[in-house]
């Protein structure tokens, strides 16, 4: 290997800083001559943690200066959260690496330790996400979602400080920072479909920077990439984003891929639901046609209203 030194480009809140530091111990156990370091870089998501991510922009939020120190070299490679990165990749820069994924569904924490079924009438729940929001509202019309920002410390505190019954977060960012047992359940796909993506470590690089490429190769999960391909093509298809409650969940068995995905309305009244298999060759095919499906029966409306009501 030629490389000698590479510059790990991350957001610097505790999970963050996890996930990156779990891909510098990955090259040097197998690299022992690398020289690996992590460079913190703030994002405009970071700094603005008062306003629900639907009200500023959503996902590009988390990645753009990121994605700037890889343009301009003060980085080789970046690790983001795959569930955060847009589907528009600037120019030059390519999504090299997918590791293997975490648990890709949502988690309950309850200050009663009661599960979803076994909360009470009109209990407040804090989210960040609508398309959690509008799950939970589709299982539960009397739930009362209330607007939850910031990182997984915050968000434990704030369960307690803003005497909520419940909180909703990712169960990978629980596993990944030792927290697993806080989670109250693992919320079934049945009830609360995952972030296209969740779960999942995207290493974004240089397209021209074969050297950084090939050394951070042996990290690719080729099931993951499959799998999160098939979902992402779902998701840009709608061309849907943070504003919009949009979920996917994709599944190998074999050669066989499946994917589940939805569109609902905000308040979870209106849902459309559909899945597909086929080919795991045909991932990104199998995404759109599965967006297709969901637009003609229905989900062309309900996006359509969410976008009217947008400023």
């Amino acid at each position: 290997m030629t490389v000698r030194k590479l510059r790990i480009g991350t957001r610097g809140s505790k999970l963050a800083r996890w996930q990156a530091e779990w891909v510098k111990v990955r090259l040097t156990e197998t690299y022992p001559d690398l020289s690996v370091e992590l460079r913190i870089i703030k994002t405009s998501g970071d700094k603005i943690v008062d306003v629900p991510l639907a009200a500023i922009g959503g996902k590009g939020l988390f990645v753009k200066e990121i994605e700037n120190a890889l343009l301009d070299g003060r980085v080789d490679l970046a690790v983001h959260s795959m569930k955060d990165v847009p589907m528009a990749i600037p120019q030059g820069l390519e999504i090299s690496c997918v590791p293997r994924r975490e648990d890709p569904f949502d988690a309950l924490i309850s200050q009663s330790g009661e599960r979803l079924v076994g909360l009470v009438p009109k209990a407040r729940i804090g989210t960040s996400s609508l398309r959690r929001q509008a799950q939970l509202l589709n299982y539960r019309p009397d739930f009362e979602m209330v607007s939850l920002r910031g990182n997984l410390d915050t968000r434990l505190r704030k369960l307690e400080e803003q005497n909520l019954d419940a909180i909703v977060v990712a169960s990978a960012g629980l596993r990944r920072m030792g927290l697993e047992h806080r989670r109250t359940e693992r919320i079934p796909a049945e009830i609360c479909l995952p972030a296209i993506g969740q779960g999942a470590l995207a290493i974004e690089t240089n397209r021209d920077d074969q050297d950084v490429r090939e050394a951070i190769a042996f990290l690719n999960d080729p099931e993951t990439a499959v799998t999160v391909r098939g979902e992402r093509a779902f998701l840009r298809r709608l061309e849907g984003g943070c504003q919009v409650p949009i979920a996917a969940y994709a599944q190998l068995a074999g050669d066989t891929l499946r994917i589940e995905g939805l569109v609902a309305s905000v308040d979870g009244k209106d849902m459309v639901r559909d899945r597909v298999s086929g080919s795991n060759g045909d991932a990104e095919a199998l995404g759109v046609r599965l967006a297709e499906r969901i637009l003609n029966s229905g989900g062309d409306r309900i996006l359509e209203a969410i976008y009217a009501r947008s400023p």
